[in-house]
């Protein structure tokens, strides 16, 4: 077949060149057409040209062969071709009124001729031209041989010299309905800037009426510091201004060095467009790559730009982690260092973003988490039984999942590690923490199984799981955080049973069921729980053992109740005070009334003949079956002690101990932990017992009534009587007189609630019932001698205004105390509270030198026997004592304790000798000196390290007592509060103090108590938030959240205040605006925080201030967001019922779905009304 079809037919092939071998004429033989003829091209060409003269010469449209016409295409130019006409017919669709063309090269004859036509006016023209342009048509496939290797231009054509254009003089009707030319009819170009060229600037001005420019001017606002782009400016490295190698001499100005890269020229002849990365140009230099070691990775985290490499630091981070990982796949650290790093990697500028993007990546935080997630697995693939890997995935996997699909994680998670308590604990707090699971009993049962697991460990019943070290411990801690939960959720009865069942089960054991396994010890409580024997804290209680034995001789022979008196029930038609009140207000009363009388279980009186169906509340019954399950072994004294003071503490007794700290903010319900016991009248003795903020038994209210009551009703009252006497029994020595400390404390703190509240006639009855204790406890044998004892009953009758008979009693003490002097512990605390009394009684500290005050601290270091004050005290025996005060001071702080017990005796000495002494120079020689002996002792103690001041209790969770340094620090900063009262002091030597403790131990309520207090006299509260904001990032404790909260909303009720006053002359500065909103954030981030998200108190607090603020709507939110992470806090209920009145009935349906305690449901409320 022919190269060119049309010429198949011609006769004579043209030669071929000459000169030319027989074998490259083979090879070219593609090339030659063996169709060509001469005398036909010539004929051919000869015709166009009389065709190019009859064309008219106004016609402007010149038709010209293209290149790809007149050489052989290729199949791909005729596909571009065919896509570029599809292109031209869409536009001519769209723009039928389109009469003009723009002149243009390479268009197909066919295309063109169409155009031509259109352009016509005559009609006898136009058919003259259709007959002339098909004879052309022809001709030109005819000539595409002739011309295949030449051009034909403008130039070449002779005839065609008047016009290149043509005018169109037909007008376009679209001009008239639109303002100007059609967009697509005119040429495209850019505009670079507002002026125009050739103008003079001064006297003309062109201005450009364009809606797009508007546009952008108004996209381009000055951007505010925290948008996306000013975020990553900040948080990228600052290029360095000047070289290392600079000269020192200072000049007029920095001089800047243009760091400069590799033989540029170089590079920039290779990467030109900029588009190769630095290893990829080296390459193509032909150089070679500068290091072969180096990851592949590294060829992306290179930066583009000439000078300092931004990102260095960050590459350098990932390429340690990656490292460290690779080696080192076991290094459970090196994995969490790496996933925690991924939030540093995303807050700087991207790593890995090239020179034309740079940061446009959106910091999503899903990608963080997915990358986090990524990385977990790979860890957990290099350590599948790593238990801690495991949990920061599920963790991670609550932003993903849905609640079931994560139950059943953690259900995988805990059957393969049934013998661990930490995840125990976490799994928990997970489940009660699921709104939409949860439901008490469910959580209740969940307990039950966990603390079931662990003791079968622990007792070898289950063989497939090592016992792990600390377990017992953690029991422990899970039982008080079961006991808790059922507290806050309104069911403490079943609480109550708890404690009373474990104290049974631990310290009245029979001896025949101590070999067995924990489960068939319970097997064999049972009958004793169910036989209807009075229980722990019950009248006649003689507990399991006793029952044991009698049981074996033939039963207990009936005894008749001698105590006829009727217990004081309140009818339920008092119950309701007054009918006129709302619904809401009427159900809350009764509600807390009936929690304040009903906390005990309900047991069937037998000498009254009742029996179980004569409960009218059925849910104020135990079955064991609720407590059965939850019943361990604890063999460990010191945690048998715990279990103790737990039970006392939940019974509102203030004890020495504190909680675990694993479980301590979940049940911290109550805003009482800013309650300064008077702190403010008496800053040297104000009282602090330990461990407020939650809730004790019975005493359930809303946040706005704020009903702190200490004691109980009647029967609440005997019952905790009981349960001393019970106690006091157990125990013997040291530990016995610890429990009669804590119930003379129970009765002082009932005396302090009755001064707070000034009510003389119940502080009068409770004087007479706390000293008739007092004289009670002190008559027994092993408490007569008891200085501690002594101390508390002195100043009970201190409290009470009798200072002559707390005097009598304190130097009566003193007398009889012996010559222990300063090493007797006792007898320094003893000195130290009465000297403190003393002084707080002084109006200044003038003629302080021969006060009681000193006498007393004289004698104390004297080591004689102790004489009444009689009105003077010689200076001879002040300068003694401050010799013997310095000596015994050094001696105790180079002494090392030999055994734990030492350690701790030894700490509670130096505190009561450091205390004694600072007073001693405070009253005979000034503030400075005692000041300056508490620095020398703080430091000391902090250089010696924490292990010096650290208790026995710590290993078991359990804190008996605060260390060493804690207690000075509060010894101190009590100190400088009272000189600032009487007498004038710069405020900083003790925000100074206050602040060094409280970043040592972030979680003291006393001193952050002291710190508020001071802070609120500020005017400026820039100092405070500072150090609240660098405390909370470096602590995980919930104290600094919670008090700095409440800092700020002292400071709006002071602002208010200052505000709403129209009375008299107002000097204020301009109030401080937005702590509001400072105060949400602070909420915010608090409640975000890992011990904030569950803390019941936090959200109560935020509730609340949102619901003072009159923001009903966000406060409802605000409810609903937290029952998503404390459904079981039934004050959040409460709480809700009197902020929003109108939703009783459906917060009180909620409740009762989810099975927390109502005591007073909607119609018993409705009957009671109506009666």
């Amino acid at each position: 077949m022919a190269l060119f079809p049309a010429f198949a037919g011609a006769a004579e092939p043209g030669e071929p060149p000459a000169g030319s071998s027989e074998g490259s004429r083979k090879e070219l033989d593609w090339l030659s057409n063996p169709s060509f003829s001469t005398e036909d091209a010539l004929l051919l060409h000869q015709r166009t040209t009389e065709v190019a003269n009859l064309i008219p010469e106004k016609s402007p449209l010149i038709r010209t062969t293209s290149r790809s016409e007149l050489s052989g295409e290729s199949d791909t130019d005729e596909s571009l071709k065919q896509s570029s006409k599809k292109r031209k017919k869409k536009k001519k669709k769209h723009h039928h009124y389109k009469k003009t063309k723009k002149k243009t090269k390479g268009d197909s004859s066919s295309s063109e001729s169409d155009l031509d036509t259109k352009h016509v006016k005559d009609k006898a023209t136009r058919s003259d031209r259709n007959h002339e342009k098909e004879a052309a048509a022809n001709l030109d496939k005819k000539t595409s041989n002739l011309t295949s290797n030449r051009f034909v231009w403008l130039d070449d054509i002779q005839a065609f010299s008047a016009e290149t254009f043509r005018i169109d003089k037909k007008p376009d009707p679209a001009n008239w309905a639109y303002k100007s030319l059609y967009r697509g009819d005119i040429a495209r170009y850019k505009r670079r800037g507002e002026s125009c060229l050739g103008i003079d600037a001064k006297k003309q001005c062109i201005t450009w009426d364009s809606s797009a420019s508007k546009r952008k001017q108004l996209q381009r606002r000055p951007e505010r510091y925290f948008t996306k782009n000013s975020v990553n400016m900040l948080n990228t490295d600052g290029i360095p201004v000047c070289n290392k190698s600079s000269p020192p001499d200072p000049t007029a100005f920095i001089p800047v060095f243009q760091m400069e890269t590799d033989d540029p020229s170089n590079t920039t002849e290779v990467n030109l467009l900029g588009i190769y990365d630095p290893s990829a140009t080296v390459w193509l230099q032909g150089k070679g790559c500068k290091s072969a070691d180096h990851e592949p990775v590294n060829t992306q985290q290179t930066s583009q730009e000439p000078g300092i490499n931004i990102n260095s630091i960050l590459m350098t981070k990932v390429e340690e982690h990656n490292k460290k990982v690779r080696e080192n796949p076991r290094d459970i650290n090196a994995w969490m260092e790496f996933v925690s790093f991924q939030d540093e990697l995303m807050r700087g500028p991207s790593p890995y973003a090239s020179k034309g993007e740079q940061e446009v990546r959106r910091k999503s935080l899903k990608l963080i988490l997915e990358k986090k997630l990524a990385i977990l697995e790979r860890a957990i693939e290099s350590n599948p039984s790593n238990v801690d890997l495991k949990l920061a995935r599920l963790k991670l996997c609550t932003e993903f999942w849905e609640p079931p699909a994560l139950i059943k994680e953690w259900q995988k998670l805990i059957f393969l590690h049934p013998n661990n308590p930490e995840l125990w604990k976490k799994y928990l707090l997970f489940c009660q923490s699921q709104f939409t699971t949860f439901s008490v009993s469910k959580i209740n049962s969940l307990y039950g199984k966990c603390l079931t697991t662990l003791a079968a460990v622990q007792d070898g019943s289950m063989v497939s799981h090592p016992l792990l070290p600390g377990t017992e411990e953690a029991m422990l801690a899970i039982f008080i955080q079961q006991c808790h939960f059922l507290r806050q959720a309104g069911h403490s009865e079943k609480a109550v049973s708890l404690f009373q069942a474990l104290i049974d089960f631990t310290f009245f054991k029979p001896d025949s069921v101590k070999d067995l396994p924990t489960r068939g010890q319970v097997e064999f409580f049972e009958p004793f729980w169910d036989s209807g024997e009075p229980r722990i804290g019950e009248k006649g209680a003689r507990g399991w053992k006793a029952w044991m034995h009698q049981q074996e001789k033939g039963g207990w022979i009936a005894l008749k109740s001698d105590d006829d008196d009727d217990d004081e029930e309140i009818d339920e038609d008092q119950e309701i005070k007054d009918k006129t009140l709302p619904k809401w207000h009427i159900w809350l009363d009764i509600e807390y009334s009936r929690e304040a009388r009903h906390w005990l279980p309900w047991r069937p009186d037998k000498t009254k003949k009742e029996t179980e169906e004569d409960c009218e509340d059925p849910e104020r019954q135990v079955l064991f079956d609720d407590l059965g399950p939850s019943l361990i072994q604890l063999s460990n004294p010191d945690l048998q002690r715990q279990l103790v003071y737990s039970f006392l503490q939940f019974l509102g007794v203030p004890c020495t101990s504190k909680l675990f700290p694993s479980n301590l903010y979940i049940a911290m319900d109550e805003n009482n932990i800013f309650d300064s016991v008077l702190s403010d009248e008496k800053p040297l003795t104000s009282v602090d017992f330990p461990l407020s903020g939650f809730n004790s038994i019975g005493h359930m209210d809303t946040m706005l009534r704020g009903r702190h009551h200490v004691g109980h009703y009647k029967e609440g009252e005997e019952f905790i009587q009981n349960v001393f006497h019970v106690l006091l029994q157990l125990f013997s020595g040291k530990e016995k007189s610890n429990l009669s400390i804590c119930w003379l404390q129970y009765e002082i703190s009932k005396v302090v609630q009755c001064l707070q509240a000034k009510k003389k006639k119940q502080l009068k009855t409770q004087g007479k019932k706390s000293k008739k204790l007092a004289k009670n406890l002190l008559k027994a044998p092993d408490n007569r001698n008891h200085l501690s004892l002594w101390k508390l009953y002195a100043y009970l009758e201190w409290l009470l205004g009798n200072l002559d008979d707390a005097r009598k009693v304190f130097d009566t003490a003193l007398c009889t105390a012996g010559t222990g002097g300063l090493k007797s512990p006792q007898l320094c605390s003893l000195s130290l509270l009465y000297a403190q009394l003393e002084v707080e009684l002084l109006e200044s500290i003038e003629g302080a030198v021969m006060s009681r005050a000193v006498h007393i601290l004289t004698k104390l270091a004297e080591s004689g026997p102790y004489v009444p004050y009689s009105g003077q005290v010689l200076s001879v025996n002040v300068l003694k004592a401050r010799k013997t005060y310095e000596r015994a001071l050094q001696a105790y702080l180079s002494k090392t304790p030999v055994s734990d017990q030492d350690q701790v005796s030894d700490a509670n000495q130096l505190v009561n000798l450091v205390g004694c002494y600072a007073l001693f120079q405070y009253l005979t020689v000034g503030i400075d000196a005692a000041v300056l002996i508490y620095a020398q002792t703080s430091e000391k103690l902090e250089a010696s390290g924490p292990h010096t001041c650290e208790n026995t209790g710590e290993n078991f969770g359990i804190q008996n007592f605060p260390t060493a340094l804690e207690a000075v620090t509060l010894l101190h900063t009590n100190l400088l509060r009272f000189h600032m009262k009487i007498s004038v002091y710069p405020l900083n030597p003790l925000r100074e103090a206050l602040t060094e403790a409280l970043k040592r131990y972030p979680s003291n309520q006393s001193l952050w108590r002291s710190y508020i207090h001071i802070q609120r006299k500020s005017h400026s509260a820039s100092k405070a938030r500072r150090f609240f904001d660098g405390v909370t990032r470096s602590t995980n404790s919930l104290e600094p959240w919670l008090f700095a909260i409440q800092a700020e909303q002292m400071r709006k009720k002071i602002i208010e205040n200052v505000q709403r006053a129209d009375v008299g002359e107002i000097h204020s500065t301009i109030p401080e605006t937005g702590l509001t909103n400072r105060i949400v954030a602070l909420f915010e981030h608090a409640v975000q925080s890992e011990n904030g998200t569950h803390c019941p108190l936090l959200w109560r607090m935020y509730l609340n201030f949102l619901a003072s603020l009159g923001q009903k709507e966000k406060s409802k939110g605000l409810f609903y967001k937290a029952l998503q992470n404390c459904p079981w806090a039934k004050v959040l209920y409460m709480d809700a019922v009197e902020y929003f009145p109108d939703h009783l009935q459906e917060t009180l349906d909620l409740m009762t779905e989810k099975e927390l305690r109502v005591r007073v449901p909607m119609e018993e409320l409705d009957l009671l009304l109506e009666v």
